[in-house]
C-alpha cells in the first residue's frame, strides 16, 4: 500500500509535488474556485446561471457552476462538494446528496444539485458562492467477500452504541 508521504509509482516526486487543480472554464462568466484564506480547506463554487434561480421551499434545484476540472499530479483523489456552512445554517441550503462525488476522471461540468430544506424560498445570483469543493485521497483496496470478520471489542454495536 502506498503511503501518503511518498509519490505514487507512476509519478516522478517532482510531479506529485506540484499537484494541480486544473479549471476549464465552459461559460465565460464562470468564476474560478478560490479557497478564501490560505488554510481553507474548500474551494468555494460559484453560481454560473443566466439569470436568477429560484429553489423553492422543500425543492432542489440543479445550480450550473460552468467549469469542468483536472487534479494533475495525483490520480488517486476526489473532489468532494460540501455544504458552505453559511448557506446551510442560515438558509436551509445545501448540496441535495449532502457531499457531491466529483471523480477524479469526470470532465463534465460541475453541477450542484441543492436542496432548500427551509420554508422560504431562495434565490440563486450569477457568481453567488454555491458551495465548497474539497480534494481528498481515496483508496480502492481489492473487494473480497467473506463469511466472517474479525472480532473487536465494539462489535456490531451502532447508532450511540459507544455513548451519547
Amino acid at each position: 500500500m502506498q503511503s501518503l508521504k511518498t509519490p505514487p509509482t507512476d509519478y516522478t516526486t517532482e510531479e506529485f509535488y506540484k499537484m494541480k487543480l486544473l479549471i476549464k472554464k465552459l461559460n465565460e462568466n464562470a468564476v474560478v474556485p478560490a479557497r478564501q484564506t490560505e488554510y481553507s480547506a474548500g474551494y468555494d463554487l460559484c453560481a454560473c446561471t443566466d439569470g436568477p434561480v429560484v429553489i423553492k421551499a422543500g425543492q432542489t434545484e440543479k445550480i450550473h457552476t460552468g467549469i469542468s476540472t483536472e487534479v494533475q499530479g495525483e490520480k488517486n483523489c476526489v473532489l468532494l462538494i460540501y455544504a458552505r456552512s453559511s448557506l446551510a445554517t442560515k438558509f436551509g441550503i445545501a448540496p441535495a446528496n449532502c457531499v457531491g462525488v466529483v471523480d477524479w476522471d469526470y470532465r463534465g461540468e460541475i453541477i450542484c444539485a441543492l436542496h432548500n430544506s427551509s420554508d422560504k424560498d431562495y434565490t440563486v445570483n450569477n457568481g453567488d458562492r454555491i458551495a465548497q469543493l474539497v480534494i481528498t485521497p481515496v483508496f480502492t483496496p481489492e473487494v473480497e467477500e467473506v463469511t466472517e470478520l474479525s472480532d473487536t471489542e465494539r462489535g456490531e454495536g451502532g447508532f450511540g452504541s459507544t455513548g451519547r
